[in-house]
């Protein structure tokens, strides 16, 4: 089975990566989509992330009821920060009869050369590429992209955490029970 893993920290979950995830399954040869939280990006700042058990719980939310997706705790068993490269030799390792493939943003796909073991990740694995707001796809020399014309979305987790912070409502931008958990659990700092 051909499998897209989507990696992210889903700080929380929104409705663009729902989007994006289903736009793929539905015009891609990709089977399943994985979405693989990593409890620690080395690119980003730890002190932002909400806990890995809790954005693990926002995303199982979020795709329970769509069996084409996977909410993925696979890095929290792997050594932090968590880097793809060992995560996909130990995917490998652990699911021979699968396909990977990466699927990442315009964004991630510029920073794709800072990755630890890109050249190995480049070479083994065809990369998935949707367009983000800002952020051009040049450069693909060596890389087996596929671009996608995936819809195009200006929303992402920093601004719904910023929104949450003031109060202001994110009803839309997650899906409804992502809601419900992050306001029962009083997550990103979220007031009545």
């Amino acid at each position: 089975m051909k499998i897209g893993l989507y990696f992210g920290s889903f700080n929380p979950v929104h409705a663009a990566h729902l989007i994006i995830a289903n736009h793929i399954l539905n015009e891609t040869d990709i089977e399943k989509i994985w979405f693989v939280v990593s409890p620690h990006n080395p690119l980003k700042e730890e002190s932002n992330l909400l806990n890995e058990y809790h954005r693990l719980e926002l995303v199982r939310l979020a795709t329970e009821n769509d069996v084409r997706i996977k909410a993925s705790d696979i890095e929290f068993g792997l050594p932090k920060p968590s880097y793809t490269s060992a995560t996909l030799a130990y995917l490998e390792e652990k699911y021979p009869e699968h396909t990977f493939c990466i699927i990442m943003g315009s964004d991630s796909f510029q920073n794709l050369h800072k990755w630890k073991n890109a050249e190995m990740i480049i070479k083994n694995y065809e990369v998935y590429v949707y367009q983000r707001p800002g952020f051009d796809i040049a450069d693909v020399a060596g890389v087996r992209v596929k671009l996608l014309n995936a819809p195009l979305l200006q929303l992402s987790a920093t601004q719904i955490r910023k929104s949450l912070k003031e109060g202001k409502s994110v009803r839309y931008l997650v899906p409804d029970k992502v809601l419900e958990e992050i306001e029962k659990g009083g997550y990103y700092k979220y007031k009545k």
